[in-house]
């Protein structure tokens, strides 16, 4: 069965269009919601999200991806699945004092979902803009990037820090994002020159995901208890987490050392210490933070040896999904061409997902 046209779902055309981006995080991971600091780029693949009035009283959504539709009145509870998003960005407004009428709502993405791209972040932001637009709402990105981290957290139930919502509202493709996720300022800073970066999908999907994620989240917050700072974040001496049991102190050598490797990067290396900060966050990662997998550690072993990969890590929370290289100039698809086919010679079922994201002087976008 193929997917409603949008011409179709609403009649003619839709009131209002709008979208956002998913993210691949170079740096930063599991820190935001320790008051860390991370670096995404947004990827070029979108989150479109259109709507018109509702002219049945009722909110009326349909997924072209899932080819799924979502009925429920303004006072009920919308179902689990992708219209748990949509109504939790409606309740984040309605509690700023906003009407919400009953609206027609459309969504396609190209963005991978399962694959650690941060789809449901892009389906938030996108769903808030399109709020912003039609209502006249008074929320600058920032705004609108918090916002759909409590609708995530509330309606999705995922624990989640504000580094995806971030990068869906805030990055772009040219740039990295540098986030504080303590103050929420954040700064665009340029790609290593003469670098590229290729996502690799490695075709595992979500599974254990979301509930190791708040798992790791309690830990991190018990862990810093026991260290007596308000977050991991506020660790003065790295040497002091190695005083906590395990898995405690795995988890803060974790968060203490990546918060480190982003500001060491930030400051300005050039492509091939980047990438071996990539190739340390990912043994953290796997090693200390436990939320790697076999098949992530394959994809991103087949990705270092190229001979021009700088450095390779899982992106996204850990446990399924993608994985980013930053490679030479150029060089970016063969790499990962190369390296998918020694991973999917193993019986994997990997995939290039974004062909390169590079440095370039004029990319402003």
């Amino acid at each position: 069965m193929s997917a409603l046209s949008m011409e179709r779902f609403f009649g003619g055309a839709p009131q209002v269009h709008e979208s956002a981006p998913g993210r691949v995080n170079l740096l930063g991971e599991h820190t935001d919601y320790n008051d860390g600091y991370m670096l995404p780029v947004a990827t070029p693949q979108r989150t479109e999200v259109a709507l018109a009035a509702s002219r049945d009283g009722h909110f009326n959504l349909y997924s072209a991806t899932l080819d799924a539709s979502v009925r429920f009145a303004p006072a009920e509870a919308a179902p689990p699945g992708f219209a748990s998003y949509i109504e939790g960005c409606i309740r984040m407004v309605e509690a700023e004092g906003f009407s919400v009428p009953p609206l027609r709502v459309y969504v396609s993405t190209a963005l991978p979902v399962g694959a650690g791209l941060s789809s449901s972040a892009a389906l938030e932001v996108a769903m808030l803009r399109a709020l912003r637009t039609l209502l006249a709402l008074p929320f600058d990105d920032v705004a609108l990037a918090r916002m759909a981290q409590r609708a995530e957290i509330a309606y999705a139930k995922v624990n989640c820090g504000i580094m995806d919502q971030m990068a869906a509202s805030l990055a772009d493709t040219g740039h990295m994002l540098f986030i504080d996720a303590r103050t929420l300022s954040y700064q665009l800073c340029e790609i290593p020159t003469d670098s590229e970066m290729i996502v690799v999908d490695s075709g595992v999907p979500r599974s254990l995901a979301a509930s190791k994620y708040n798992e790791r989240r309690a830990e991190c917050d018990e862990a810093a208890r026991r260290l007596g700072v308000p977050t991991l974040r506020d660790v003065a001496d790295p040497d002091s987490v190695e005083a906590l049991p395990a898995p405690l102190r795995q988890r803060a050598r974790h968060v203490v050392r990546e918060n480190a490797r982003v500001l060491e990067a930030v400051g300005g290396v050039g492509a091939r210490r980047f990438g071996e900060l990539m190739n340390e966050s990912h043994a953290s990662l796997r090693d200390d933070y436990e939320v790697s997998i076999p098949a992530l550690d394959y994809l991103t072993d087949y990705l270092r040896v190229q001979p021009d990969v700088y450095g390779a890590r899982l992106t996204g929370a850990g446990f399924c999904g993608a994985c980013v290289a930053l490679c030479r100039k150029g060089a970016a698809a063969r790499a990962g061409a190369a390296a998918l086919a020694r991973f999917n010679a193993g019986g994997m079922q990997g995939s290039l997902l974004i062909p390169v994201l590079s440095h370039s002087e004029d990319n402003n976008e």
